[in-house]
């Protein structure tokens, strides 16, 4: 019997591969960078390819204005003018149609009041960021900057004012001034000129700065040496008054600087601006990048001429030609990073624009979906460009994925609630409160009911926990005793 033979099987078959080739590599890591990581990669780029050099010849804002009339015969090799969006008031678009205008209400502003970056970062860094959008003065810039490098690794301003006029060379009035405005930023207790002033900064900041509480500030000693009976005759309240004022002492932070770090050296300062129109723009907000911070690189077009000219072989021509098309690449990428980031950045402004407008306990639900269906992109874009990149506002500085958040359930009828707009009404219910009506957990779910938020009263205790906010026991407690 012959052995019979293998059958070969040749079947076809058809797939779809994503190759992810050396520039769609480098168009992500773009993408993902924030402005000051992207200098220090360009950095590495202008060493490698000697026809890339950075301009530094103007801000853009200076370069729209000079080229405006020229922008058809601009080299093909000069980088492209960075590009605005104007997100206008509905009254002064309407009859427009700019593909890069959105129509949204526009409206006053309250003061800046929250300034939210992640934890772990150098505490200059947080406080120059906060004096970067609180003052417009150049020299009350300056003179900030420099109040700051002058705290200790406490966060404490240790030297006497009259002493900064003289080194500084201003007024002791200018310098007063400014350290009453800066005394407000967070952490709060910053600038402080030592303990006592730290601790009533933040008992003030609390509400819970009641004349005994001021006596007791002067009498820290006493409370270091728990001598709890003489301090309660010196401020003249109970003993037990006086135990639960040293609670809320020793819950206070003594070193304002202690949740920050260092050693780190990168400067965290915003990737994006967002700016209020004035009523004769239409009104409503304008949204650039941060043209400070942003690195602009131009192809030398000239130099790519001339050492092509003096090329004797295939092999320099060939060279030369393939970091042209990089270089030029790298240019198109860039501009495509900046358009990619107004057009998120406009996108999340236009949703949130009731937070803008009116502050926290408006902030909107919002997931990554939304402004990827909104913008036409992928969720993993929008992904890479709100991470680690930050916007400035009238109200503060915020990660661009701080507006991203989860929703609370709505009653019928209702629209739904972000989590951190649920916190903020919280908050404001129990700031509100007065001695006779203290809420519990179970009324503040009653209230948020009546404003269409369903909640349970787990949820409540959990969001109450994280703002720092005691039960509603001790907050009666504490309200009698301040009313004593």
């Amino acid at each position: 019997m012959k052995p019979q033979t293998p059958r070969l099987d040749l079947r076809q078959n058809q797939s779809q591969t994503l190759v992810m080739n050396q520039q769609m590599q480098q168009a992500i890591k773009l993408l993902q960078l924030s402005n000051m990581e992207l200098s220090e990669y360009l950095d590495e780029v202008l060493v490698e390819n000697p026809l890339l050099e950075r301009d530094e010849s103007q801000s853009a804002s200076e370069d729209d204005d000079n080229n405006k009339a020229s922008d058809e015969e601009q080299e093909p090799s000069e980088e492209e003018p960075l590009p605005d969006f104007d997100i206008g008031s509905s009254e002064a678009d309407s009859s427009q149609g700019s593909s890069h205008k959105n129509e949204i209400g526009g409206g006053g502003i309250d003061s800046m009041q929250e300034n939210t970056i992640p934890d772990k970062k150098t505490l200059r860094d947080h406080l120059r960021e906060q004096l970067h959008m609180s003052f417009k003065d150049p020299r009350d810039r300056m003179i900030g900057a420099l109040l700051i490098e002058q705290l200790d690794e406490s966060g404490y301003l240790r030297e006497d004012p009259h002493e900064l006029t003289e080194r500084l060379g201003c007024s002791i009035e200018r310098i007063t001034g400014l350290l009453a405005r800066l005394k407000q930023f967070d952490p709060t207790g910053i600038f402080a000129k030592d303990l006592k002033e730290c601790l009533s900064l933040q008992l003030e900041e609390k509400k819970c700065l009641a004349p005994s509480m001021k006596i007791l500030l002067e009498n820290l000693h006493l409370l270091g040496e728990h001598d709890i009976k003489k301090l309660s005759q010196i401020c003249g309240v109970d003993e037990d008054i006086v135990q639960e004022m040293a609670v809320d002492i020793r819950a206070l932070r003594p070193k304002p600087a202690a949740d920050f770090e260092h050693s780190v050296t990168q400067t965290i300062v915003p990737d994006v601006l967002m700016k209020k129109l004035s009523r004769d723009l239409g009104g409503g907000w304008k949204v650039e990048l941060n043209v400070e911070t942003l690195p602009r690189v131009l192809v030398n077009k000239e130099y790519y001429t001339t050492v092509l000219n003096q090329a004797s072989n295939k092999k320099d021509k060939a060279y030369l030609s393939e970091h042209m098309q990089a270089a030029s690449w790298l240019v198109r990428a860039l501009d495509q990073r900046a358009q990619t980031i107004l057009k998120v950045s406009a996108a999340i402004i236009e949703e949130q624009n009731p937070f803008f407008l009116y502050g926290i306990e408006f902030l909107k639900p919002l997931v990554l979906k939304d402004i990827a269906e909104e913008i036409g992109m992928h969720e993993s874009t929008i992904s890479r460009v709100t991470s680690h990149k930050y916007i400035g506002t009238p109200r503060g500085l915020f990660e661009l994925k701080y507006f991203f958040s989860s929703s609370i359930p709505a009653m019928e009828g209702s629209n739904t609630h972000s989590s951190e707009a649920v916190k903020a009404k919280i908050k404001t219910l129990v700031d509100e409160e007065k001695i006779e009506s203290v809420l519990s957990d179970d009324k503040i779910v009653n209230l948020l009911q009546i404003e269409g938020i369903d909640i349970a009263r787990r949820t409540v205790a959990k969001y109450r926990e994280a703002m720092n906010i005691p039960s509603s026991v001790y907050r009666r407690r504490l309200k009698k005793n301040l009313a004593k």
